[in-house]
């Protein structure tokens, strides 16, 4: 109970006989964190949670590999990685048992004469020196003055300081699209954005600016446990706090609500078999009224528009209505074809360049040359380069695949956007059909400007209004961590305590009290801080916090060894020890590829007489078979290397 028998912090009496029903929709971060922080306080809230698919999690799950061929016998789709940031993400790993790995990001933009990376200097930087020289100098600038530039759109703003077409869209926007993947709604996110990724001590990606270069930094980033155990082990805790979970049961409709309650219209749904239900099926089942006291939808803002339907307020229609959204395609495959096509996937001396306005940078490109490991890529369609198409490889960038894995083995998830706008640009046709793995189609946030001025300061006027509450990571930006801080504002709202420890957390508590303020228009005021911390909670949560104004997490819930999970997972059986002496060869355009596939013939042979078979493929594509003992193939490999 919270000082004065008040509950939380909205000012609403607290009641000592009557549990308050809460039914959450949506069993993504949001709706889970909702229902989590609403558990610790079993004699107040009778929690019921929903989701239309069969699974918990929402955009974040893993999908099944073939550990074999692949390494991993898993990979994480839709969400997979963060920044040392995400305090409050963390913090429910380590409750829940889990732990983030880290990982210091390289990237891959662009192809050939465009192409640059954070990892070395390549030609298309020497080529606008003058420029990326100007552009640190606008980034401080525009800190200064930020204020005038905050919400205009940055394609805007850059003409504004006379930058060229080709740094806008080789350079600027792919940096920005990085940044919780905005997509081809670049060029209209607000120009904060890009400004405060390079001049911010604490969330800025790339952190500082480099005057020659643009950037020269590997981001240190964390990339995140199985999704899918993640949740299941999640849900199984907040079942066992007393939290009813409904999957399978999808809201069709509020039919009425008021200051005492909600009426809503629920639908059971037949489970499919991979647990994601299609969207508007199973309309034969007929449909359920109940009644609850309050209403968290944790849903995209476009579908707690139409599920509130006529009881839908002007206001709730004019905000949730002027969010922008676009349908996205993740494909996972294994195409290496593909990606040695439409990206750089390794050094190339031939781009490299050793000297960028006087300053040295051969002790880069050597690193380079054998550590240079692509983990996100971007490339600009030549019919039009401020439209962007996305891809991961993910056997670089997640924690459970091995170190070293033959590039020819490696999964990949390309991401093409907005299929109503731009999918007449899309190369998805060019991925081998046998290569492909898994589509996923999203219904992604646009981080346009109109997002920030028609949106965002508008949803504190929605909360709370006829028992009905919003959350979610569209509330703000798109990103776990937020998810995960609006569905404890949401709980927060209605009377749960934010927790002791996270309230020791400086950096934790402060985003949290942000986001209250912009989400809700409140202030949340300290219960557990006031003093010194005393408890082992406050004293453990007030060492969390690193760095400049506490923003690196170095607590439970976050490794500090790369590949951690890779090393238990090989102790369970679930991934494999290393499948190449190296990353694969790290080839150029002159360079030869080499793949080996051993094969026994018969299983009582020894291990000299294993036949092997190497395929080599050579600068202008032809490809050729032999076939010999292991011992001659090893030989053959080191050759080519040698060549």
């Amino acid at each position: 109970m919270a000082p004065n028998g008040i509950s939380g912090q909205h000012g609403e009496p607290a009641s000592q006989s009557v549990k308050k029903r809460v039914l959450i929709v949506g069993a993504g971060a949001a709706g889970m964190s909702a229902a989590h922080h609403l558990s610790q306080h079993r004699d107040r809230f009778d929690v019921t949670l929903i989701d239309a698919v069969d699974y918990c999690g929402g955009q974040a799950f893993s999908i099944p590999l073939d550990k074999e061929r692949y390494g991993a016998s898993w990979c994480n789709q839709g969400v997979q990685g963060g920044s040392y940031i995400f305090h409050h993400t963390f913090t429910m790993f380590n409750r829940q048992g889990y732990q983030a790995d880290p990982v210091n990001l390289h990237v891959s933009f662009g192809k050939d004469e465009t192409f640059w990376t954070n990892v070395f200097p390549t030609k298309v930087l020497a080529e606008h020196q003058s420029e990326v020289q100007r552009f640190a100098k606008v980034l401080k600038f525009m800190r200064w003055f930020e204020v005038f530039f905050a919400l205009l759109p940055l394609r805007l703003v850059l003409k504004m300081f006379f930058f060229s077409e080709d740094f806008i869209n080789i350079v600027a926007l792919p940096m920005t699209a990085l940044f919780l993947g905005t997509g081809n709604a670049t060029p209209e996110v607000p120009a904060v954005m890009l400004e405060r990724l390079c001049t911010s001590p604490t969330y800025g990606m790339w952190y500082p600016a480099n005057e020659n270069t643009v950037v020269d930094n590997k981001p240190p980033m964390v990339v995140f446990p199985n999704f899918s155990e993640f949740y299941s082990t999640w849900k199984q805790d907040l079942e066992s706090r007393g939290v009813t979970v409904r999957l399978s049961t999808e809201l069709d409709e509020v039919v009425e609500r008021s200051k005492k309650g909600v009426t809503v219209r629920l639908r059971a749904r037949r489970p499919a078999e991979d647990s994601h239900n299609p969207a508007g099926a199973d309309q034969d089942i007929p449909p359920q009224d109940e009644f609850f006291d309050e209403l968290v939808l944790c849903t995209l803002a476009d579908t707690a528009k139409r599920v509130l339907g006529k009881t839908a307020s002007w206001r709730e229609r004019k905000v949730l209505g002027s969010a922008k959204f676009s349908d996205d395609i993740t494909i996972t495959h294994n195409d290496s074809d593909y990606m040695k096509k439409h990206y750089e996937n390794f050094y190339r001396d031939d781009l490299a360049i050793r000297d960028t306005n006087g300053v040295d940078q051969s002790g880069r490109l050597e690193e380079a040359k054998t550590s240079f490991r692509p983990m996100y890529y971007i490339k600009m369609y030549d019919q039009d380069r401020q439209k962007l198409e996305m891809c991961f490889d993910t056997t670089n960038y997640q924690s459970q695949f091995p170190e070293k894995v033959p590039f020819e083995q490696h999964v990949f998830q390309t991401i093409y956007l907005n299929k109503d706008r731009d999918s007449e640009l899309w190369s998805d046709n060019e991925i081998a059909e046998d290569k492909i793995i898994r589509k996923d189609w999203w219904h992604q946030l646009c981080h346009s400007y109109t997002h920030y001025l028609l949106v965002v300061p508008w949803i504190m006027f929605l909360q709370a209004r006829n028992s009905v509450r919003f959350g979610g990571s569209w509330t703000l930006v798109n990103a776990h961590e937020v998810a995960i801080i609006s569905g404890l504002a949401a709980a927060v709202d209605l009377g749960a305590d934010y927790p002791e420890d996270l309230e020791n957390d400086r950096f934790a508590f402060l985003c949290f009290r942000l986001y209250y303020l912009l989400g809700y228009g409140k202030w949340y005021r300290r219960q557990y801080s006031k003093g010194a911390p005393t408890t082992q909670l406050a004293r453990d949560g007030a060492s969390w916090p690193t760095s400049t104004y506490g923003g690196v997490y170095q607590g439970p819930g976050v490794a500090t060894q790369e590949r951690r999970c890779w090393r238990q997972e090989m102790k369970t059986g679930r991934s494999t020890d290393n499948l190449a002496q190296d990353n694969g060869v790290k080839d150029g355009p002159d360079r030869s590829l080499l793949e080996r596939k051993i094969a026994i013939s018969e299983p009582d042979k020894s291990s000299t007489e294993i036949d092997v078979f190497i395929l080599v493929e050579a600068a202008d594509g032809t490809k050729s078979n032999s076939k010999s003992t292991l011992m001659l193939a090893n030989q053959a490999e080191a050759k080519i290397r040698d060549d």
